[in-house]
């Protein structure tokens, strides 16, 4: 029974994805997440105050069912089909961490000392998850989606803006963890 615990082969998980998207091509309907947050915003009454989110979100009701999906199998996966918590990292990734400041490197799932409950006391670790979300809020706004709405369902449909905000996020990815993450830390 070991391998329930074990990560799905790309060989299962991939014609699955792909399974997903052609159902969601059939009905017309692309699949994002980001999009998710303008209709939950929507619902709580921010069209009272912004023309962006004046739009019908009743339309966008299967698309909170996949948010749902994805917090449901989320859990699922980390408390009944997983060993260990921890995610398995190169040993020179996980010295090369710790010599940064995070003991926590190769022991859990994310850095505890960035997003533990006692780095909600620290000052530059707010900042920095602030600043962090707000510049991936505009980036997924400005891009018109975010990586799973473009990398998943734009590029599925050939759409070349998709490869265009692809091909961004990963330049944006690489600029951060090697150029701007060592000054940070």
């Amino acid at each position: 029974m070991n391998w329930i615990y074990e990560p799905w082969p790309w060989y299962v998980a991939g014609p699955m994805i792909t399974f997903i998207m052609l159902l969601l091509l059939m009905v017309g309907k692309n699949f994002g997440m980001s999009s998710n947050l303008r209709t939950l915003c929507t619902i709580c009454g921010a069209g009272n105050t912004a023309d962006f989110f004046k739009f019908d979100w009743k339309s966008q009701k299967w698309n909170l069912v996949v948010v749902l999906g994805a917090i449901i199998g989320g859990f699922i996966g980390s408390h009944f089909l997983s060993l260990d918590s921890a995610v398995v990292l190169h040993p020179n990734t996980i010295s090369e961490l710790k010599a940064l400041g995070f003991e926590s490197a190769g022991t859990a799932y994310l850095p505890t000392e960035m997003f533990g409950m006692s780095a909600l006391l620290d000052v530059k670790n707010v900042l920095l998850l602030a600043i962090g979300g707000l510049l991936v809020g505009f980036g997924a706004r400005y891009a018109g989606g975010c990586t799973s709405g473009h990398a998943i369902s734009g590029l599925s449909n050939l759409q070349g803006p998709s490869l265009i905000a692809v091909i961004g996020f990963f330049i944006g990815g690489l600029t951060m963890i090697y150029l701007i993450f060592p000054i940070l830390f």
